[in-house]
């Protein structure tokens, strides 16, 4: 994803995301997200597609994984699909 403009938060924005009365995401792009849960959990998300489905992929939490090691596991969910593979089910595996 590196360079093609697609890339949005920093780190200092998920750092700052404060907790509000219901979730909200922040978008990084190409489906990658942090979701800010009123407890004040930040949890990092990959939203995508497979089989005609929406699906939702859970890479971690926030600051354990940093937005760097979320995007390059985001990446490798992304090449997972490009083979024709669910990442959800390699993780359940």
């Amino acid at each position: 994803m590196a360079g093609q403009g697609l890339e949005k938060l920093s780190d200092v924005a998920v750092r700052n995301a404060a907790p509000k009365d219901k979730p909200y995401k922040l978008a990084d792009g190409g489906g990658l997200y942090v979701e800010v849960l009123p407890s004040g959990g930040k949890y990092w998300r990959l939203k995508y597609r497979f089989g005609g489905k929406e699906k939702r992929l859970a890479l971690g939490v926030y600051p354990t994984v940093s937005l760097k090691a979320a995007r390059i596991a985001a990446r490798k969910a992304k090449d997972a699909l490009a083979e024709g593979t669910d990442p959800g089910e390699i993780r359940r595996q």
